[in-house]
């Protein structure tokens, strides 16, 4: 789901707009101060008192204080009856649309827990992001019904940032169980069992050790992590060397062999960051423009000059000037953090690595995502910059940058796919699903005389569909799967190749 972590950059621009200092704005522009200026939403205030006293901040930043300020964030704010979620709210998604993609998802952590020699302890779910916990669940759901893994389930743990996402998932998971904090967070107890269900704010702080056996899965929750985005461009035209220098005693010549100064400008093309800014004052007061804009730095910051250094992938792109690139640092962060809670990592070993992880979003598959920055609200795409707080942030995922994040910081594990959502649906068994479901309604049908049986036919068999459709823009297609298993020495898995 799209939730995500505040960090540094929140405090950083949340302090710099208590101060309200009255600097210029970018490009030497004087802003009047903001309590003349209506603005959309309280958080487009706060967002250009900060940027006027700081200068224009990363893409990332915007993002992080847009999804997850106190000042009215779009999965942070205490807006009484706002749901994001679901047909009333801004965008749906799988779990919400069929009961069956949470059911398949379930299917396969159990597959990986009969391939992995049935472990008997230490079993723990961890979902991050969980929206409205639609997904787990069904997943728990789904495990009940297989005795010999659920039964073996110590703690489902659900990373959320949210108090009233959490609010909401726990009414859904645990009903009227009381939920009490605990150090990491908050903690209840399952309804369908006496599990215990633990809230906390990052994977860090979830407990994780050699006997640890963790099922973990992250939908639509890397889309919704921070950006930074950057643009190649020329080298600076190199100034010629004089042969000569003007002095107050007149033009000297310099001697032929005198030793010329180097230059220090750069030779080849430089990534230049894209940040934000807000955007001048509109030319009449009937003109509408967006509060903020993406402007190109006139400067190397210190994130265009390290982070497309850090794979080999962007070198090819930086030659070719106006190329756009795109670099969640947090999304490799939480792909290095699942692959070693999987597989342990070279300073802090897993004795038998176990568990598994199912990531699925939309993004690229074999390419770095350009320009991919979008803004949701009400079912319809709209300006990311467009009234902050109140519209959904997402980019694409980089499916190939996540796989080499958790590669690097795990000798224990191994990654399959992205493969499209269609394949990996159909394979589990979506159709055949599909197709019990109806049954048992047609059975039920017969027996209570219910006159809407053509009704849930056709809404089961339409939900199915979408979720695997393979059109331009269908979801089969759009949203991958990619999944990081113990290792394996390569041998195919259930939704990847292998057979269920």
């Amino acid at each position: 789901m799209k939730t995500v972590i505040a960090a540094q950059a929140r405090l950083a621009l949340h302090n710099a707009a208590k101060r309200k200092c009255r600097a210029p704005s970018w490009r030497g522009v004087r802003w009047s101060s903001s309590e003349s200026k209506q603005w959309s939403t309280p958080l487009a205030k706060q967002l250009s008192e900060a940027i006027t006293a700081t200068g224009p901040v990363p893409l990332a930043s915007f993002m992080r204080m847009c999804l997850t300020s106190d000042v009215g964030g779009y999965y942070t704010s205490s807006l009484e009856g706002r749901d994001q979620f679901g047909t009333k709210g801004d965008f749906i998604t799988s779990p919400e649309i069929s009961q069956i993609f949470g059911e398949l998802i379930g299917v396969w952590f159990v597959a990986q827990w009969m391939a992995q020699g049935k472990k008997k302890e230490g079993i723990e779910f961890i979902e991050i992001g969980p929206g409205r916990g639609t997904l787990m669940d069904d997943i728990l759901r789904t495990i009940r019904n297989f005795e010999p893994m659920g039964l073996k389930v110590d703690n489902v743990y659900m990373v959320e940032a949210s108090a009233s996402l959490r609010d909401a998932q726990k009414k859904l998971l645990c009903g009227d169980a009381e939920m009490k904090e605990i150090d990491i967070g908050h903690e209840s107890t399952s309804k369908y069992s006496a599990i215990p269900v633990v809230w906390t704010d990052n994977i860090r702080f979830i407990p994780s050790g050699q006997y640890k056996s963790p099922f973990i899965v992250a939908h639509e929750f890397f889309d919704a992590l921070p950006i930074h985005a950057f643009q190649s461009i020329p080298p600076p035209p190199q100034e010629p060397v004089p042969d000569a220098i003007q002095t107050p005693t007149g033009t000297h010549t310099l001697a032929p062999n005198a030793p010329k100064s180097k230059s220090k400008q750069p030779t080849g093309p430089q990534w230049r960051e894209l940040v934000v800014s807000p955007t001048p004052p509109p030319a009449s007061p009937t003109d509408k423009k967006e509060e903020f804009q993406l402007t190109l730095s006139k400067q190397a910051t210190p994130h265009s000059m390290y982070l497309p250094v850090l794979s080999s992938r962007y070198k090819s792109l930086l030659q070719t000037p106006g190329n756009i690139i795109e670099i969640s640092p947090e999304s490799q962060a939480y792909a290095s953090a699942i692959a070693t809670r999987i597989g342990g990592s070279s300073q802090d070993p897993k004795a038998t690595p176990s568990g598994a992880a199912l990531i699925l979003d939309y993004g690229t598959a074999d390419t770095v995502p350009i320009n991919s920055l979008r803004g949701i609200k009400e079912h319809k795409r709209v300006s990311p910059f467009e009234a902050p707080g109140l519209v959904d942030l997402s980019a694409d995922v980089d499916f190939i940058a996540l796989a080499e994040a958790a590669l690097k910081a795990s000798p224990g594990i191994e990654v399959h796919g992205p493969v499209e959502q269609g394949a990996f649906l159909e394979v589990m068994g979506i159709k055949e699903r599909a197709e019990m479901l109806v049954k048992s309604i047609e059975k039920s049908a017969a027996q209570q005389g219910s006159e809407k049986l053509e009704e849930m036919k056709k809404g089961i068999d339409g939900a199915w569909r979408r979720l695997v459709d393979r059109s331009p823009v269908g979801m089969g297609k759009v949203y991958k799967v990619m999944a990081i298993t113990p290792e394996n020495r390569g041998k195919k898995i259930v939704g990847f190749g292998g057979d269920v």
